[in-house]
Formats: structure tokens, C-alpha cells, sequence
């Protein structure tokens, strides 16, 4: 197993993160929120979870030992894979997560996409006794993610392009561009899929090119 992976950011994509690893460019899977933490030449640490499939291997990385444990956990979990988790993360912290899951939280989960009322209730029965309670003072962090719900959407999308090597302005022209498309979502689904209007803002940014 690969529990981590450091060396210099080669490249970086909306949820895909090129990591320098002794001469050769390991592509790890991110979270929006991971990548956006990331640039380009700086030095990066991510812990690792390796996925072994049939036809392919596929590294996932994470900010901290914590939410690698969290994402392998989920997964024990029926019908929960590798990249539903990923996506668990990517709305929830490790600690919104354990909070939401010891409080019955439905509605926590349903805001992942993906996840809905149905799932959501068996989700909580089966991780119930898994994922724990939050850890320590980081607990009223995950309390205040849980009752607020995910961070505003328009803050993950710009710190992800801004992660990208996107301007500030020009991120803010991004998010202007896709808040319609966030807007119906929000309208249909309650929720705003971050990763989905991260590949549309860049898509307008390469338009304004």
C-alpha cells in the first residue's frame, strides 16, 4: 500500500493532482477542496489509499491520515465505492460526517451527490458503529459544517480555480459564468455539484482564452 505520496505538484486538474515522486509523476484522485489547497511547483504531502481493480489501479489522495481513514471506512459500507466516498468527502469534513452519522443526520447526507433519502437512511444504519464520534475540539468545527450545511459553493469553486492558477478575477468571472447552472440544481436538488460546475467554469475560462 502507498500511504503517502510528497514531491513537488507537476500538474494539477479539477480533481486530479500530479505529484513529482522521485522522477516519476504519480496522478493521485482529490477532492475540489485538496486541489485547491495545491500549486503548481509547490510542494505537496497527501496520504494515499491505493484502489486495486480488475483493469486499473487508481491512487487517491487526501490532506490528512484522518480523511484517508474515513474514505476506507466508508466503503465498508454496502454499495459505497471509491469514488461515492470520495464524494462524501468532498462535501462533508471527517467530522461532519461522524457527527452527522451519530445524530441521524438524513439530510447531511442526502446534500452528497448521489446519496438520496432511501440510501442515506441505510448508509446511517450500517456506519452507525464505524466512523465514530468527532474527534475532539474539531467536533464543533463538524457540528457547525452539519447544521449549515456544505460550505457556500461559490467560496469551494473559486478557491478551487485559484488553486488551478486561476486569477481572483478570473475566478470570479468563472463562478458568475456557471451560478445559473448551480442555481437549477440548488432548485432541483437542494445541493450545488461543486466538481460538475468546476469542469463548466473552466470550460468558459478556456472559451475566454
Amino acid at each position: 500500500m502507498i500511504a503517502f505520496v510528497s514531491g513537488p505538484v507537476a500538474a494539477l486538474a479539477p480533481t486530479t493532482a500530479v505529484i513529482q515522486v522521485g522522477g516519476v509523476g504519480m496522478a493521485v484522485q482529490c477532492t475540489p477542496a485538496t486541489v485547491a489547497g495545491l500549486r503548481i511547483g509547490g510542494e505537496a504531502r497527501l496520504a494515499t489509499s491505493l484502489v486495486v481493480r480488475e483493469d486499473s489501479l487508481t491512487l487517491y489522495g487526501f490532506a490528512d491520515d484522518d480523511e484517508r481513514q474515513v474514505f476506507e471506512l466508508l466503503q465498508t459500507a454496502s454499495g459505497v465505492g471509491p469514488r461515492l466516498a470520495q464524494a462524501m468527502l468532498g462535501v462533508h469534513s471527517p467530522d461532519a460526517l461522524r457527527l452527522a452519522v451519530s445524530t441521524g443526520d438524513e439530510k447531511a447526507l442526502t446534500a452528497v451527490p448521489g446519496i438520496g433519502k432511501k440510501g442515506a437512511q441505510k448508509l446511517l444504519l450500517e456506519l452507525k458503529d464505524k466512523l465514530g464520534s468527532p474527534l475532539g475540539s474539531s467536533g464543533l468545527v463538524g457540528a457547525q459544517r452539519v447544521a449549515s450545511g456544505p460550505a457556500p459553493w461559490t467560496e469551494q469553486l473559486a478557491a478551487a480555480l485559484i488553486g488551478l492558477g486561476y486569477a481572483s478575477r478570473e475566478a470570479e468571472e468563472a463562478v458568475g459564468a456557471v451560478t445559473p447552472q448551480a442555481e437549477a440544481a440548488l432548485a432541483e436538488t437542494g445541493t450545488a455539484p461543486v466538481p460538475q460546475l468546476l469542469r463548466a467554469a473552466l470550460q468558459t475560462l478556456n472559451r475566454a482564452r
